[in-house]
């Protein structure tokens, strides 16, 4: 990979083409929905120096805010603050020099630690100013009550200027948001000044923390909720969490959907490596296009789940059609990135009343995913009532050890066996926390991909093979992310029909609708969507 070609984004669709055109089995007469999978992936070559090191003339890559949790209940064990404690110095210690940062505590309201109390800018990491921000956390004690929502709101305040590329606040909380009713501002109303602002990563410690006020949190502001069993686990955590923001590799990173004429975008979230709502902002010309922002990517990949309707009424039937252009965005931060080409969402209608779009392995592993999510949900709603529920919780219980099963998730099946009173009984064992139930729904709102089967070699069979080699092509495709669009006007078969003509404006014409687009257009974009390379002119 060349200097130019530092950080590299990938695309692949994956889906199943086929939609019905007859009503479902049900007689419902909606427009159909295509589900697809968006798998988005990022590369970069390592760089000399340290890893969060900004490169020359461009700036400070990370703007950080680290919150600590100070209310009074961090004192019951006081093992909590003081691992608090090392965990922050810990964090603070990792920040490459001009990384600016600050440190806040947390209690009814939120006081700014370290660059000091009236402070209307970021510190900015040095050895002297790394030193003082340690003594300020040193001398933290703990008291009052619980009121997240000033904490993020005085944390936006100090970043909302902030040329960083990366905004990050880093929030460790033991305790449950009880005291929102007294604050000044609500989490409700924090999250909508919040979202898109910056990305925070949330914390739970000791005993009393709730799952989902962390995911409630995370999933508006576009982070990972987490949490530690051991006060002693807490440092080692946030360095390794630093160690990857400093690794950044892009700050933002959109995802671009164009839909052609009377097809309409429905929903795209974030479906790996956890399940994230992304709403869209308005994007290309028409009003037709919108843009959905992703941040802080790593050397990672994530899957994306897009659901489109359509109507098919005077759609061809069997033929390839576009029903929106998919392409990757990354706005400048002062570093080259290579963009993968724009790639289609296709359909193909058919007189079968099956939706086979929802049966496309990335669609309906999501799938298995929620209904585990909610029967541990469940198995905990039933926990809590005693002996009334226990019945209800075991079925629970072993509900979501098949679902994880089925999914081939260790890690989610070791976290639900933690909760089972011995292997294979499929019931809820006695003597459990609450902590417990918190750690396990953290758990089960993590998702990981399907894991690709190793390649193997074609078997040696000279009679026949043409044949075999394309029955084993047909039942990969639905695993299998599409092959890129052909170059140079062959169609997708790879055949050498001559591409349209390119007129003296510089665009080609679509046979079918007559719409007017860029010559490298692989299909229209206009009311057919029919396939254009490899169409005959």
């Amino acid at each position: 990979m060349t200097v130019a070609e530092e950080t590299e984004v990938t695309l692949a669709v994956g889906q199943q083409k086929d939609l019905p055109v007859a009503p479902d089995p049900a007689g419902r007469h909606t427009d159909p929905e295509m589900h697809a999978i968006l798998e988005i992936g990022v590369r970069s070559q390592d760089r000399p120096g340290h890893p969060g090191a900004p490169v020359p003339g461009t700036g400070p890559a990370l703007a950080e805010v680290l919150i600590v949790d100070t209310s009074r209940s961090m004192l019951h064990p006081a093992d909590k603050l003081h691992a608090a404690k090392d965990a922050t110095v810990a964090a603070v210690r990792m920040l490459p020099d001009g990384t600016a940062f600050a440190v806040l505590s947390g209690r009814f309201d939120a006081t700014l630690v370290h660059p000091g109390a009236g402070s209307a800018v970021l510190a900015v990491a040095g050895p002297g100013e790394r030193e003082a921000a340690e003594r300020a956390v040193r001398i933290l004690d703990a008291d009052g009550g619980t009121a997240i929502g000033t904490w993020l709101d005085l944390a936006r305040w100090l970043l909302k200027d902030h040329p960083a590329p990366v905004k990050h606040v880093l929030l460790l909380t033991d305790g449950r948001n009880e005291h929102d009713h007294r604050a000044p501002m609500s989490l409700d109303t924090a999250l909508d000044a919040c979202e898109g602002r910056f990305v925070c990563d949330a914390w739970g410690i000791g005993d009393d923390w709730d799952a989902e006020l962390l995911l409630r949190i995370t999933r508006r502001l576009h982070g990972r909720a987490r949490a530690v069993r051991a006060e002693s686990e807490l440092t080692a955590a946030y360095e390794e969490l630093v160690a990857g923001l400093l690794g950044t590799a892009v700050p933002e990173l959109r995802i671009r959907l164009t839909p052609t004429p009377g097809t309409v975008i429905r929903q795209v979230k974030q479906v790996v490596p956890s399940e994230q709502e992304l709403p869209p902002l308005p994007a290309g010309s028409g009003g037709r296009g919108a843009e959905y922002v992703t941040r802080a990517w790593g050397d990672e990949v994530r899957h994306f789940q897009v659901v489109l309707t359509a109507d098919p009424a005077g759609r061809e039937r069997g033929e390839d059609l576009q029903l929106a252009a998919v392409e990757i965005v990354v706005p400048d931060f002062g570093r080259p990135v290579r963009l993968p080409a724009p790639q289609p969402v296709l359909v193909r209608w058919t007189d079968n009343p099956l939706d086979a779009s929802r049966q496309h392995p990335g669609v309906r592993r999501h799938e298995l995913y929620q209904q585990a999510g909610a029967a541990v949900a469940g198995a905990y709603r039933a926990w809590l009532r005693g002996l009334d529920g226990r019945d209800t919780a075991d079925r629970e219980l072993a509900r979501a050890l098949a679902l994880a099963a089925e999914l081939g998730d260790a890690q989610l099946l070791g976290a639900l066996r933690l909760i089972e009173s011995a292997p294979g009984t499929g019931r809820v064992r006695t003597g459990l926390k609450d902590v417990d139930w918190q750690h396990l729904i953290l758990s089960s709102a993590l998702t990981t991909p399907p894991e690709r089967p190793a390649a193997t070699p074609p078997p040696p069979s000279p009679a026949g093979a043409a044949e075999g080699r394309a029955g084993a092509r047909s039942a990969d495709a639905a695993a299998t992310p599409p092959d890129p669009p052909a170059p140079d006007g062959a169609g997708p078969s790879g055949s050498a029909d001559p591409p349209l003509p390119v007129r003296p404006d510089g665009l080609i014409e679509c046979p079918g609708c007559k719409w007017l687009g860029p010559a490298d257009s692989v299909y229209c974009g206009g009311t057919c969507g029919r396939l254009l390379r490899g169409a005959p002119a």
